[in-house]
């Protein structure tokens, strides 16, 4: 069930026109006019998924199930081996329930991380809407305090979504930040709190002891936070996107993926190879620069949409 209730197909097809062209067409190529596949097809759609950023596990699951169609004279129809890939794929990204942040106990922290420039500001703008629009109160924690620009951007979306939020000045501690957006949250009785964080650090040694300690003092005042953890990924960027998750996902537990500039990407494959890998669900997709352009994550729409 959505909980946003803005789910929108024909944007989702739109943006997705280039994947499609990457996978399916490529793929239809192949199989049309053939009566019944074989080897050489098959190897020749094996590379078209490798190709498009799917990855080795799940291509292999894939081609091991169509193989398996192939015993099957009656089943060895192009038609057929399309629809296998479609529901492998789905198989692959159905894990993404959605919190409304209604748990017993509120505040809801959502803590979001990510690179810089892979669309974290803008991710918590849209979730402050999309939260705000079903009726939840929300304030935002501007916590990546290295960027002047990034406090200036949320406090752009912060308006547009008209949701509060808690800032301060360059160079200052990010914990501090978090401490005072959570006891806020706590003595106002917000429902939803979104942590923004910083997306680059010196090393890797300090971007996990900056998250570490935003953790700890998430925890001094709401012990079971943060109750979710969103990585915001570049659709774009292809295989480094699935680097910077496993990165990340060394520093920090990840509940759910963000993958952002969806539209206009070949490179949608990916969403499959880092779901697959990491086994980590995506909770929503960026469709468009607009408000209302982030989208619940709906595995069977999302596929659809790529197959047209």
């Amino acid at each position: 069930m959505s909980l946003f209730k803005n789910f929108n197909l024909t944007k989702l097809k739109e943006g997705l026109s280039k994947t499609r062209n990457k996978i399916v067409n490529s793929i239809t190529e192949v199989v049309t006019g053939k009566a019944v596949l074989d080897e050489v097809a098959i190897d020749q759609i094996e590379e078209i998924l490798l190709s498009s950023d799917i990855g080795f596990d799940t291509t292999e699951r894939i081609i091991e199930n169509v193989r398996k169609n192939l015993k099957l004279e009656k089943e060895r129809t192009g038609e057929k081996i399309i629809e296998v890939v479609k529901d492998e794929l789905t198989k692959v990204v159905s894990n993404n329930l959605v919190s409304n942040g209604s748990d017993e106990k509120t505040p809801f922290v959502i803590l979001i991380i990510g690179v810089n420039g892979a669309g974290k500001t803008t991710t918590v703008g849209k979730l402050a809407h999309n939260y705000k629009k079903i009726g939840k109160k929300v304030i935002i924690g501007s916590a990546d305090t290295f960027r002047a620009a990034a406090n200036e951007q949320l406090e752009i979306w912060a308006k547009r979504a008209e949701v509060d939020i808690i800032q301060s000045t360059k160079g200052t501690d990010p914990s501090s930040v978090v401490f005072e957006t959570l006891t806020k949250a706590v003595d106002d009785k917000y429902d939803i709190v979104l942590i923004d964080t910083a997306g680059r650090l010196h090393n890797k040694t300090n971007l996990m002891n900056e998250l570490d300690k935003i953790r700890r003092v998430i925890k001094k005042i709401i012990p079971l936070a943060p109750n979710e953890t969103f990585l915001v990924l570049d659709g774009n960027t292809g295989q480094n996107a699935v680097k910077q998750t496993e990165e990340f996902s060394k520093v920090t537990d990840i509940t759910g993926l963000v993958i952002t500039k969806l539209d206009g990407t070949a490179k949608g494959g990916v969403v499959f190879q880092i779901v697959s890998t990491h086994n980590i669900p995506v909770k929503f997709i960026g469709v468009g620069e607009g408000i209302d352009d982030l989208m619940e994550f709906n595995p069977q729409s999302f596929v659809n949409a790529i197959f047209n």
